[in-house]
């Protein structure tokens, strides 16, 4: 997924940028490029077709993943679709277990769906990604209402208007509403990539200093 919308992030650009100054002068940048995790495998697979409700989502890396406070939030998911009109699905809540990140969501209308995702590598960098896939449920699958806001872990996101969750754009208004959609899910998945750097960086520095004699 590309933004194209400069002015309209460079608040969340600033916010980024300042949480990498911090984590830099905490010595964060000293830990080897080498040792960052790759992703293996997604679920669903990127590009396949789902024909019943998945569940979880998950991102599987090659190396064991950080648990920051043991709660999985130093990491982040996003599910958004369908890609025509898109809501947002789960609770925004995350699971890292060993190389795997995953979280709970149902899906709603048939289309395409973006996985959007975040987490820390074991070398304390964080890494991210998106991946996509075909939903097309089978008519025994009972869909769900999507939301109109990226939900946060814990809190409920405002609920969608029955006609947005049904009915495509109708005017360039409604093109102009997807755009600040997009826009809105670049600074969710910012702010949270924020908190990931100092909560990684902070991590780190305690390590650093139980390894001083």
């Amino acid at each position: 997924m590309t933004f194209t919308t400069p002015k309209s992030t460079a608040a969340a650009a600033r916010t980024l940028f300042a949480a990498a100054v911090i984590a830099l002068a905490l010595g964060w940048g000293a830990a080897p490029a080498s040792a960052h995790n790759d992703e293996i495998g997604s679920s669903p697979e990127a590009g396949s077709v789902v024909t019943e409700q998945p569940g979880e989502l998950s991102v599987t890396t090659s190396d064991l993943l950080l648990d920051l406070g043991g709660t999985g939030a130093g990491s982040a998911m996003v599910v958004t679709g369908p890609a025509d009109a898109p809501l947002f699905y789960g609770d925004g809540c995350t699971i890292v277990s060993g190389a795997t990140v995953e979280t709970a969501a149902q899906l709603g209308a048939a289309g395409q769906y973006t996985v959007i995702w975040q987490t820390v590598s074991i070398d304390g960098h964080p890494i991210s990604d998106e991946f996509t896939f075909d939903w097309q449920p089978a008519a025994d699958q009972v869909l769900a209402d999507g939301v109109a806001t990226a939900p946060t872990c814990g809190t409920t996101a405002d609920a969608a208007t029955p006609d947005s969750a049904t009915s495509p754009p109708s005017d360039l208004g409604a093109t102009s509403s997807g755009s600040e959609s997009s826009v809105s899910t670049f600074v969710w998945i910012g702010g949270t990539l924020a908190a990931v750097l100092l909560a990684a960086a902070a991590t780190l520095l305690l390590l650093r200093r139980k390894r001083r004699p």
